[in-house]
């Protein structure tokens, strides 16, 4: 798995998520938890994760969008 934006915005997060489903990539949300541990101050970013094959092509495809 390699990581292709880390962010504290929910909604952006929600939305990369929705544009790689929509383009066949599995994306993965990391420190979900650990950020709502420490009381959701934003002092740890979450992370989204992808595949190693399909890391490139998520990478395009969040750039094609500007979110990179």
């Amino acid at each position: 798995m390699r990581a292709v934006l880390m962010s504290n915005d929910p909604v952006r997060l929600s939305f990369i998520v929705a544009l790689l489903a929509d383009a066949g990539i599995t994306a993965v949300l990391l420190d979900q938890h650990t950020s709502a541990m420490e009381g959701s101050i934003g002092a740890i970013p979450r992370r989204i994760v992808v595949q190693e094959a399909d890391h490139a092509r998520a990478l395009r495809i969040l750039a094609d969008a500007g979110e990179l």
